[in-house]
């Protein structure tokens, strides 16, 4: 039988104190993880230090197979890039995409310039490493398309946490990109992105926790970990009135493409 696959969350930003405490509360919680069915996660770098901590989480021995990507969120792109760059540039163990990385129009952390800036540096740089384009957008869909269009959409890119309409989702899947779903899918108030959801093809479809955010129901306002991606996933096939089984093996086959896996998670 498949087993999901987490296409996006952030371990390190709960497990990195790296105290014996923390390291069995993460044992744990990867324990849990693979009980649900969950035999691999991709961990997500923000910043330097996080992309750092994504990719030490890569050597820990776990029962779930864990991946990582490096960049840097829209909220800190007035930071600089350059030693993400060349962390990523040193093609480190692990190390299966760029970002998350992107616009987000919402909060507004940072200038719209310079989310834009750093937004198309990071395309770039997907474009020079060969890998997989994690984007974060929120609010933000009309310079997202610009700059993908002057940029060029790298071959392996996906649209993290979607959360748009589903006209977006189309300018989406029209320039290449794949479509990740969370638990955000299962709120009351998700109407739109259920219809945007059941519009995907499945073969460019994920499913992701962004844990330790945005728990699904009924876990809502509790700490998320990778294991509620079954949730996820599960909400996402009945919606779509897919068996589960055929969007679980579809998802992480489709997961594996994107990040370039080696074959397995079985």
């Amino acid at each position: 039988m498949s087993a999901w696959t987490d296409a996006h969350c952030h371990l390190q930003d709960r497990f990195f104190e790296g105290s014996p405490d923390v390291l069995e509360a993460l044992n744990q919680t990867l324990a849990r993880t693979h009980e649900a069915g969950v035999s691999r996660a991709i961990v997500i770098g923000t910043d330097l230090q996080s992309s750092r901590q994504a990719l030490a989480l890569t050597g820990h021995e776990s029962p779930v197979e864990l991946f990582a990507t490096v960049g840097l969120h829209p909220h800190d792109a007035a930071s600089d890039l350059a030693p993400v760059a060349a962390l990523a540039r040193e093609k480190p163990a692990g190390l299966v995409g760029i970002g998350e990385c992107g616009l987000d129009y919402y909060y507004e952390h940072s200038a719209r310039d310079a989310q834009r800036n750093s937004f198309a540096a990071q395309i770039a740089l997907a474009h020079e490493l060969d890998l997989a384009l994690v984007i974060h957008a929120r609010d933000a869909f009309e310079d997202l398309f610009a700059v993908l269009d002057s940029e060029g959409v790298p071959a392996r890119t996906v649209i993290h946490c979607f959360t748009g309409t589903p006209p977006e989702a189309e300018g989406c899947l029209a320039r290449g990109c794949d479509i990740s779903i969370s638990g955000v899918v299962t709120f009351k108030n998700a109407e739109t992105l259920r219809e945007a959801a059941k519009l995907v093809p499945l073969d460019r479809l994920h499913v992701e926790t962004d844990s330790p955010f945005l728990a699904p129901v009924p876990f809502r306002g509790k700490t998320n970990e990778p294991g509620y991606v079954a949730v996820v996933g599960e909400f996402v096939a009945n919606l779509r009135g897919e068996p589960v089984e055929v969007l679980r093996a579809q998802t992480s086959k489709n997961t594996a493409r994107l990040f370039n896996l080696p074959s397995g998670g079985e």
